[in-house]
């Protein structure tokens, strides 16, 4: 019961294929209260209803870029727990330059700005309406989830690379003045290539996928172990942790050549 009494806000749960789906089965399964929300289009699309049943979790519809609803739907939360939270996941992300085939050096520049402010400035503005409410306790953790396309070049990640780029700046940034006056850490996750639904959107994913899970000593980290991972983050064992992106992806980003490509190559 590494939650026992934390409670929480996951971002982001569109289906069982969903790294804040994992998240929220496994957070409930910890002792942890959860509230669940998403844009809500993605309610409407997905299948997020179907899982605040099965947890007894509130289900709140909330456009992350929208600060009015931001607000209401920290304030409904606080209001259901009966107090401040504990942990937030922002697991938002999403280019319609990817979608609509845009390749990065013709981009549809107002498709760019939808892309930052739905997959990165987001979590600004949801550190910001959490600060503004003092919606969080004392040793409370948040979360983003990343992608080491923002420190490398990955030609097919398009623009989503500089969103990533900028969320992992904020999180430090936001980070520094959430520990010093509130003492709430905030990191970010770089998490492998996994098969969710915005994930498999993107170009050649599945030869990408196959290229970090040989290239990778342990493989891809799934989206399961992706979620126990969020759990120690949560948790009351990291509490010093904090302004940091963290490299959850099997070794990936610390290679440099993998043997195990070596046959394809030759």
């Amino acid at each position: 019961m590494l939650l026992q009494g934390k409670k929480g806000i996951i971002f982001g749960a569109l289906n069982d294929q969903s790294i804040a789906w994992k998240v929220a089965e496994r957070a409930k399964a910890e002792g942890a209260e959860i509230v669940l929300t998403n844009a809500p289009v993605a309610l409407r699309m997905g299948a997020i209803k179907e899982l605040g049943t099965q947890l007894d979790a509130p289900v709140i519809a909330a456009d992350a870029t929208n600060e009015e609803h931001l607000e209401k739907l920290f304030n409904t939360a606080t209001e259901h727990f009966g107090g401040k939270i504990d942990f937030v996941l922002h697991s938002i992300g999403m280019s319609l330059n990817v979608r609509k085939g845009r390749t990065y050096t013709d981009l549809d520049y107002g498709f760019f700005q939808k892309t930052l402010d739905i997959s990165a400035v987001s979590f600004h503005k949801v550190l910001q309406t959490a600060w503004k409410l003092d919606a969080v306790n004392e040793w409370g953790s948040i979360l983003a989830l990343s992608y080491i396309a923002a420190q490398r070049t990955f030609p097919d990640y398009n623009d989503m690379a500089d969103a990533k780029a900028l969320l992992e700046s904020i999180a430090r940034t936001f980070g520094y003045h959430f520990a010093n006056e509130k003492k709430v850490r905030v990191n970010t996750i770089s998490q492998s290539p996994t098969m969710t639904t915005a994930g498999s959107g993107v170009k050649g994913f599945q030869e990408f996928f196959d290229y970090a899970d040989k290239m990778s000593p342990l493989g891809n980290a799934s989206a399961e172990s992706c979620a126990d991972f969020c759990l120690t983050l949560f948790s009351d064992h990291t509490r010093m942790i904090t302004m940091q992106n963290l490299y959850h992806d099997g070794g990936f980003s610390s290679m440099g050549m993998s043997p195990a490509l070596l046959p394809a190559i030759e």
